[in-house]
């Protein structure tokens, strides 16, 4: 092992271990891999940020916005729409939304995906009454399987492709990803929706008697009795006794004092007295606008445009959020975005605290108040994804027609040869820009940038393990462990090792790191690569064994009642099922 080689894999364990502790964000984690790499002479000066120009990093973004674009003109709802006849068949309804997750992930980003069909499960399960424990999970573990069947399905399959190119000379092309991926899915849906949600333990299924489920109907909000106001003077039963939907009185309280949970119906509250009310949204705000209360911590907004007007919107947190673990008070949201937090939901807990020193987690949905441009500019930073509308919001449908026509159009020239995908994909962007389809603002907003800086600063990384000659050794090292085995037998050690690496690793990075590796196997073993490099994608793909492996499962995590264990449960035999079948799809279509 020389010098350089010894450096490259001291930052690549460095780097992995950081990746699965969590305590830094994997965008800096990549970075900083990359400067040591950089200030140690292995990668040039000249060339350390050549991979935020790479292709895979246009496409990864340009899918991002363009996902946003579809949403906003509509095309999302109308998909979504399919499921909403199908009522009092809970087995039907089920099937439905794992299937639209899966269709919805082969052309766009999973989480994102996952993040439209997330209120749409969970209203659905409140209405049916079952448990969202039943359903959540499916829909994770589909997006993940929709986006192994087309090139832009997940950025794994173009980290893939890219290398490639940079190989052999020719990228994968937009469906080369079908033949595999699109039996994976409709293979492992069908698992999901018949047998899969039946491993999930019974405590998780079971919906209790007096179920009051998630599905963004029981916020908590605080508010303050208004002095001489209506709500001066009468009692806990007397408030609850306002005719404007079901509002509960959870929680009463002093200003400089301790919040009592779960008041008496005859506790009388005085003016300045805090409560803590819970109940759906449009029901919360009819009880609030019958007097005598107001709104906690929230302020009067204003925008230097006249014309804009304030808005809601209910957004879920994600992985890797600067709100978790803080509370509202610290974050001062209205000082530093210009936004107010007016609730919190969280499923399956009760919330014992002042709404303001709540600890926020991964899955909580929060509904926010502000100014469309202030929340459109915070809710990125913030790490938040907007959850579909509820006519009381953003993303109004419009254009249905024209967004569609210009993707299938970049799609269509992709596949016929006359533009590369990221350009074909970029000059739709400008098109729906141009045609007012997508605002230019959100076209920065709806990029999730530490995915982007994660891949940009990997690729060089990548490049300097083959420049090196890293990856050669790791190929040697896989072969002396499976010395004599056939190359079919190395094959799916390599997809195995990969399902595993995933599991633990950002899918990412296991694609950045695994296809040099696959690329060397092939060439020692003197076999066609391309079976090896599409085990890699497929791999890469497939986390179903742990929360942590993909932000699709972590999302579910909280909203679902999950424990670490129960993704185990459904995830080992869906993966035993993905390698029996991927493993002869790969050799059949492409031969070794």
């Amino acid at each position: 092992m020389t010098f350089e080689q010894a450096i490259v894999f001291i930052t690549l364990a460095a780097a992995l271990v950081l990746f699965i502790w969590g305590r830094w964000r994997y965008d800096l984690v990549a970075v900083m891999a990359l400067l040591v790499l950089v200030l140690a002479g292995i990668v040039p000066a000249d060339a350390a940020f050549e991979g935020f120009a790479h292709p895979a990093v246009v496409t990864v973004a340009a899918v991002l916005v363009i996902s946003r674009a579809l949403q906003n003109a509509g095309v999302i709802d109308a998909l979504v729409g399919l499921a909403a006849p199908v009522r009092g068949r809970p087995g039907l309804q089920v099937a439905l939304q794992t299937g639209i997750t899966a269709l919805l992930s082969t052309f766009m980003n999973n989480v994102g995906a996952l993040a439209i069909m997330l209120p749409v499960a969970l209203r659905t399960a409140y209405r049916e009454k079952y448990a969202p424990a039943r359903v959540l999970m499916p829909l994770a573990f589909a997006s993940l399987l929709g986006g192994v069947v087309t090139l832009i399905g997940t950025p794994p399959n173009l980290i893939v492709a890219a290398i490639r190119d940079r190989s052999l000379g020719e990228p994968f092309a937009m469906f080369d990803y079908l033949p595999v991926g699109g039996v994976l899915a409709v293979v492992g849906v069908a698992y999901l929706v018949l047998l899969g949600w039946r491993f999930i333990p019974r405590a998780r299924l079971e919906v209790p008697a007096s179920y009051s489920p998630f599905d963004i109907e029981q916020y908590l909000m605080e508010v303050r009795v208004v002095p001489g106001g209506k709500a001066d003077g009468q009692t806990v039963g007397e408030l609850e006794a306002r005719r404007f939907g079901d509002v509960r009185v959870a929680g009463i309280g002093q200003a400089d004092g301790e919040m009592r949970m779960i008041p008496g119906r005859h506790d009388r509250v005085e003016g300045g007295d805090y409560l803590l009310l819970q109940g759906d949204p449009e029901a919360l705000a009819g009880f609030i606008d019958q007097g005598g209360l107001e709104l906690v911590g929230t302020a009067k907004l204003t925008a230097e445009d006249p014309k804009a007007e304030v808005e809601i919107v209910e957004v879920i947190v994600k992985p890797g959020s600067m709100l978790v673990d803080q509370s509202p008070v610290s974050m001062r949201l209205r000082r530093r975005y210009g936004i107010n937090l007016l609730a919190i939901a969280r499923y399956g807990k009760e919330i014992f605290t002042r709404l303001g020193n709540v600890r926020i987690q991964v899955g909580d949905v929060l509904m926010f108040q502000g100014v469309r441009a202030n929340l459109e500019s915070a809710l990125p930073e913030l790490g938040c994804l907007p959850l579909a509308d509820r006519g009381i919001g953003i993303g109004k449908p419009r254009r249905l027609i024209l967004a569609a026509a210009t993707f299938a159009t970049a799609i269509a020239a992709t596949v016929a040869g006359l533009l590369s995908i990221h350009v074909a994909l970029v000059l739709a962007i400008a098109v729906l820009v141009v045609t007012q389809v997508v605002r230019l603002e959100d076209v920065y907003g709806a990029v999730d940038w530490p995915v982007v800086v994660l891949i940009g600063a990997m690729i060089p990384v990548g490049d300097a393990v083959s420049a090196t000659g890293g990856d050669g050794m790791v190929a040697d090292a896989i072969l002396r462990v499976g010395q004599g085995l056939s190359p079919v037998a190395v094959l799916s050690l390599l997809f195995v090792s990969t399902m595993l690496v995933t599991d633990v690793l950002n899918n990412n990075a296991t694609a950045l790191l695994m296809a040099p590796v696959a690329i060397s196997l092939a060439e020692r073993l003197e076999v066609n690569p391309d079976a090896f490099l599409m085990a890699v994608a497929v791999g890469s793909s497939c986390a179903f064994l742990t929360p942590i492996g993909h932000q699709s499962n972590t999302l579910v995590m909280t909203p679902g009642g999950y424990q670490f264990g129960d993704y185990f449960r459904v995830g080992f035999p869906l993966s035993i099922i993905v390698s029996l079948v991927a493993i002869p799809l790969l050799l059949l279509v492409w031969p070794l």
